[in-house]
């Protein structure tokens, strides 16, 4: 067989079978896919993806549909040498030095949106803001628990966090001046609906290293209707706005639009190819599985439509893409550019990893999703990071610990879904991710093989990101 992609890390010195927590079904350990190319055989520990002959993966489907056998027999019999430590096996991993924190400056916002899992930035409590003195501690805690000469991210968030632009300007300036005394290079994200940003906020932006993430809805009217203005005033026009103040008086790094896909939601490959219009460096989705309101949240039944459309963003990526021409949909090229790299993981993200939120009041928690979520409190910015409940998140949701993701041959690209996701709906859209990975993966051998400099293109490019994204 020739090895086409091998994604991994250095095989752990315990086996897995030691833990007893890996399963030894064979369709939990290997998949049969087939692209443009051929028939490819994908194997879930370290994410290998080899070429198969024809007659070979017709075998080995046959083999994966059977009740019985095992994994060692299978590859016996199929003359498959591809299994011996296990690259991740069931060990929880141990809490990391901090390298990103995000700041809830503002825990209020000035539109109205059903379907914002921040309940308008309340986090299902009273509008606060950040005091300075506690944005600052932050700053000093992530520099002071994280691993000498580092990058780090501090990250922006809401509510609307521009409601609170002088703290955030205070907090750049703040934060790169304690990041040269500690020999750490600091840099910055910030989630806003731009609908109040201000010159003087776009010269920010464009001095220092700012990803800048814009919720973006659709058109005007697909827009309006999920995003209230005060006084029936139209957020996509003051969105419009916005993007000509950044076109005036600074751009950022990267200018990434998100759009929350509910079950009013118009056409995605048409919302992806107006935000691509609309000069966005970046195009993503994400379906909205949680909000205060049930009648915005995508269900179990509604996440095939989703696939449907998602695949069809992404065939459109692949054909633009494989033919030299840029088309920046962003769930597209964040899997392509962590499938090169080597995602293979037991976690969805750094959350209550590398990555904490501080709360208004001083709270640290495992994500800005989860902020004043007492079962993923992290600790204080007075005491420190937890390294127990810490030790504790990291040990109870390794995904070989979660049902049913532990016979999932999926687990180690998703790595177990969003926690904020999971803790409220549980896991509705495992179908879908599913899916969309196995598109993913035929994708990339196909993309590989039609335009290989792509990969490495991106990877001189990457967006700065303030936690590790899923792909």
């Amino acid at each position: 067989m020739t090895v086409l992609l091998q994604i991994g890390r250095r095989p752990p010195d315990l086996p897995a079978q030691a833990t007893g927590l890996l399963p030894d079904g064979p369709g939990s350990q290997v998949r049969v896919l087939r692209s443009a190319h051929g028939a490819h055989l994908f194997v879930v520990d370290g994410s290998r993806l080899y070429d198969l002959p024809e007659d070979v993966a017709v075998r080995l489907e046959e083999w994966l549909s059977a009740p019985e056998g095992t994994l060692d027999g299978m590859a016996r019999e199929l003359d498959l040498p591809l299994w011996g430590t296990p690259r991740i096996d069931g060990s929880p991993a141990a809490p990391p030095p901090l390298s990103s924190i995000s700041l809830n400056v503002m825990q209020a916002c000035n539109l109205s949106c059903g379907h914002c899992y921040a309940d308008e930035g309340r986090f299902g409590g009273t509008a606060r803001a950040m005091p300075r003195s506690t944005a600052f501690e932050a700053v000093d805690r992530l520099l002071a628990e994280a691993a000498p000469g580092s990058d780090v991210v501090v990250g922006f968030m809401g509510g609307e966090p521009l409601l609170a632009r002088d703290l955030v300007h205070e907090v750049v300036r703040y934060a790169v001046r304690a990041g040269t005394a500690t020999g750490h290079r600091v840099r910055f994200s910030l989630t806003t609906n731009l609908t109040t940003v201000r010159p003087d906020d776009a010269a920010l932006f464009a001095e220092h290293p700012f990803t800048v993430t814009v919720s973006l809805d659709g058109d005007r009217a697909g827009h309006d209707a999920l995003r209230r203005a005060p006084g029936g005033a139209s957020a996509y026009d003051r969105l419009r706005a916005g993007l000509d103040t950044l076109g005036r008086h600074g751009r950022p790094r990267h200018l990434s639009a998100r759009v929350s896909v509910t079950p009013h939601t118009g056409r995605l490959l048409d919302i992806l190819e107006h935000g691509i219009a609309l000069g966005f460096d970046e195009v993503g989705f994400g379906a909205v599985v949680s909000a205060p309101d049930a009648a915005y949240e995508i269900t179990a039944g509604a996440f095939a439509g989703f696939l449907d459309q998602m695949t069809s963003c992404g065939e459109r990526a692949l054909a633009e893409l494989s033919a030299g021409r840029p088309y920046p949909f962003g769930n597209f090229q964040t899997a392509m550019e962590q499938l090169h790299r080597g995602a293979h993981r037991p976690y969805p993200c750094g959350a209550g990893a590398g990555y904490l939120s501080a709360s208004a009041d001083g709270g640290l928690y495992a994500c800005h999703r989860l902020v004043d979520d007492p079962a993923f409190a992290m600790g204080s910015l007075a005491s420190g990071p937890d390294t127990t409940a810490r030790q504790r998140h990291l040990a109870e949701r390794h995904v070989d610990r979660q049902e049913p993701c532990r016979s999932c041959w999926a687990r180690y690209l998703c790595g177990g879904g969003c926690y904020h996701e999971v803790s409220r709906r549980g896991r509705p859209g495992c179908d879908y991710i599913r899916g969309w990975l196995a598109f993913c993966l035929r994708a990339y051998v196909e993309l590989g093989q039609a335009a290989p400099g792509f990969f490495e293109q991106r990877s001189a490019a990457s967006p700065l990101t303030s936690s590790a994204s899923t792909v």
